[in-house]
């Protein structure tokens, strides 16, 4: 695929950055989306709002940060885009947003426990907290992010906001669905006391149940 042919990626992008400007999600211009093509990724351009972008203001950059497409400054969180998907090769869509729970989350700095199982199955582990960082600083920030998500697909960033990952953006969007969910509920629980996580082997059974069985005749009972 050519950089000509992904303007069905970029309908995609705005359709989900608006839903998620509806949904409490994205605030004005706060909060991005980055797709891995390969020529590196496409993200959401810098100061642009979501009722007015258009296809053309996207962005193409590099793995090694480089612009390779467009005519507007990519979104001043590219670095922490470029980051995660140089260390997670699965990843195929990033989307960062400031949902109001799982953002209330980060300012308390603690982690989501995998403790409801479609957390397990989406996210795959602990949702972890990285420790804060002042606003501005992209490539501290962006090196932070890197070294505080492993395996799972989902990271606070602490007084900021959230990552979601997926293998694909529709992927990406559930994932930072079921994280919000699970943030209200833990932060709901704790008027009574901490949530119960599910054991290590059943978040692993679960979420290599959803990547490889899920919605095919290997999951029947």
């Amino acid at each position: 695929m050519t950089q000509d042919n992904y303007e069905s990626i970029k309908v995609g992008i705005i359709e989900k950055c608006r839903l998620l400007e509806k949904m409490g999600y994205f605030v004005g211009t706060w909060g991005n989306i980055s797709v891995r093509v390969p020529e590196g990724f496409i993200v959401t351009p810098s100061r642009v709002q979501y009722d007015a972008i258009q296809a053309s203001d996207f962005v193409v950059v590099s793995m090694d940060g480089n612009l390779v497409a467009g005519h507007r400054l990519p979104s001043s969180e590219a670095e922490i885009h470029r980051a995660v998907l140089n260390k997670k090769s699965s990843v195929g869509a990033i989307i960062h947003s400031h949902s109001p729970y799982a953002t209330a989350v980060s300012c308390l700095h603690r982690p989501i426990p995998p403790f409801v199982e479609d957390l397990a199955q989406i996210i795959g582990g602990q949702i972890n907290c990285t420790r804060y960082v002042p606003a501005g600083q992209h490539k501290r920030i962006a090196e932070e992010v890197a070294n505080t998500i492993g395996e799972e697909n989902a990271v606070l960033l602490a007084n900021h906001g959230v990552m979601c990952c997926g293998r694909d953006l529709d992927e990406a969007f559930v994932a930072s669905q079921i994280l919000e969910k699970a943030a209200l509920m833990m932060l709901a629980a704790g008027a009574i006391g901490p949530v119960i996580p599910i054991l290590d082997e059943f978040v692993s059974s679960e979420r290599h149940r959803f990547l490889y069985k899920y919605g095919t005749p290997h999951d029947a009972p």
